[in-house]
């Protein structure tokens, strides 16, 4: 497809042939992936909760600098941005000490918007906006209601920029739009491919002749972009700048705590690098085909096997192959002796894994490394991106994997056949997790690290804390049991899968 810039991105059931719904084994997933799009086509006749695309989506819009959010919704819409707060403005605060937290309002509509529509709520909300906060951007972001009741959000902004200071920003992404809740990072991407990447019109076509004098230019120059997510910290992002400086490359993150002139200053770079291909490849390859910036995605730098992969695939591009070999071995060498500890501590413990897909398979190559058995494996949704990751595990293919966005029947289902010794999950469903008894590790944490080297070591460091005590755990079992009959854990955890 061509990546121009629409009203809204385009779902990833469309785009990706991505899959929501699998029960099986990882050999039988990767034959289904090699046959097309057969797991575009599965779906469940009973699901239990799905993800939202809108509240994703403000996982990154929430935390541009200088930015006020508008949720065009009722209140309760994103409300869940609460919980995030705190963080929001301790990592603004890293970037530039004097940057604001999180700024957000809400149209807030009701019944009567429902039937009278909501956009003079709109128009209100940006108004008072720009006149209390005067900030840079003013992010519009619709949810489910004013795309049901048909409100133009795109001709408000349009109307309005000329009565506001701020750059306006509508970002379309309405829940029911898909079942596939990453597509909320494309939602995200498009509102800033809209107005912010070239705030100064119309992009010209690359000739032949551009495309040349930019790869001869960006040979030369060693400004990289890396794209962060919400999903990773601070210690991640000093952890890989650590890694790409030692090449001599000078390191941009985007686009979480980004000011909005980063956007457009980003494409001086000379490589943009994903660390994952869930949330970019959508911008990227739009970058690329309007600017002419080539990108990687790869793999995610969790896991010794990935860390390396992920900086020899930077290296190739600058030539720099022999620098990469060289730092690559060294801190192998180091993060080798320190991890003789854990692994004593973790062998042979059978470990359950669930989260986004590219996430638990790099997470499993960590867990291989500790001499931890995989025992299954849980994904929110199934695609390309995960095929370079698989590469770097062994003796998976037998292994119990489940696509499924929530759907905490199956995972309980699933759980008490395996048996595993142990939990890392993605923080979101550690509240019925914990149900089991079992000691659990989050996924992943704003606060800890779990990229690169380092990550290795601190990922071994606290999951050999947890597994030595976890009685909270164990009380919660006993007094806050699963909300599931007795009868469900005699079927099949799939029995609700089926093939449209």
């Amino acid at each position: 497809m061509s990546y121009q810039v629409e009203n809204s991105a385009p779902a990833r059931e469309e785009r990706l042939k991505a899959g929501i719904a699998f029960g099986g084994t990882c050999r039988e997933l990767k034959c289904s992936m090699n046959k097309g799009g057969c797991l575009n086509a599965a779906n469940r006749s009973f699901s239990q909760t799905y993800g939202c695309q809108f509240t994703l989506s403000l996982g990154i819009l929430n935390t541009i600098r200088n930015a006020v959010v508008i949720m065009h919704g009722p209140i309760g819409c994103g409300f869940c941005s609460t919980a995030t707060i705190g963080t929001g403005k301790f990592y603004k605060r890293l970037r530039d000490p004097q940057a604001n937290g999180t700024i957000w309002l809400s149209t807030n509509l009701d019944e009567s918007a429902v039937i009278g529509g909501g956009e003079e709520s709109l128009r209100k909300t940006v108004l008072f906006a720009d006149k209390e906060y005067r900030p840079e951007t003013i992010i519009v972001v619709s949810s489910c209601v004013p795309a049901l009741i048909g409100d133009d959000v795109d001709g408000i902004v349009q109307s309005l920029q000329s009565d506001v200071a701020a750059k306006l920003v509508p970002v379309n992404c309405e829940g029911f739009k898909t079942k596939v809740m990453a597509t909320a990072y494309d939602a995200a991407y498009n509102g800033i491919m809209k107005k912010l990447v070239n705030p100064y019109g119309e992009w010209r076509k690359l000739t032949e002749s551009d495309k040349d004098k930019i790869d001869r230019d960006y040979r030369i120059s060693r400004k990289v972009n890396i794209f962060n997510v919400g999903s990773m910290s601070r210690q991640d992002e000093v952890e890989l700048e650590r890694l790409l400086k030692a090449l001599g490359l000078e390191v941009t993150f985007l686009p979480c705590y980004s000011e909005p002139d980063d956007f457009s200053i980003s494409l001086e770079a000379a490589l943009n690098v994903s660390i994952c291909g869930t949330h970019d490849d959508y911008y990227l390859q739009f970058l690329k085909e309007n600017f002419g910036i080539p990108y990687i995605i790869d793999t995610i730098p969790i896991g010794r096997k990935n860390t390396d992969r992920w900086i020899l695939k930077i290296a190739e591009f600058f030539h720099l192959e022999d620098e990469a070999k060289s730092l690559i071995e060294k801190e192998n060498e180091i993060l080798n002796k320190s991890l003789d500890t854990f692994r004593e501590i973790l062998k042979g413990k059978k470990v359950f894994i669930g989260g986004g897909e590219v996430r638990i398979l790099s997470t499993a190559e960590v867990l291989q490394d500790f001499n931890m058995e995989i025992v299954g494996l849980k994904g929110h949704h199934i695609d390309k991106f995960v095929e370079p990751i698989f590469e770097s595990l062994e003796n998976i293919d037998d292994v119990s994997i489940n696509i499924a966005t929530q759907h905490p029947f199956e995972q309980a289902n699933i759980v008490r056949k395996i048996k595993p010794d142990v939990i890392v999950i993605h923080t979101g469903g550690n509240n019925i997790s914990a149900k089991h008894g079992l000691p659990i590790l989050p996924l992943y944490g704003p606060s800890y690290n779990y990229m690169g080297y380092t990550g290795v070591f601190e990922i071994g460091r606290r999951l050999a804390r947890v597994v030595k005590n976890y009685q909270f755990n164990k009380n919660i079992k006993k007094y806050r049991p699963l909300p599931f009959k007795e009868s469900w854990y005699e079927k099949n955890p799939y029995t609700y899968i089926k093939e449209n």
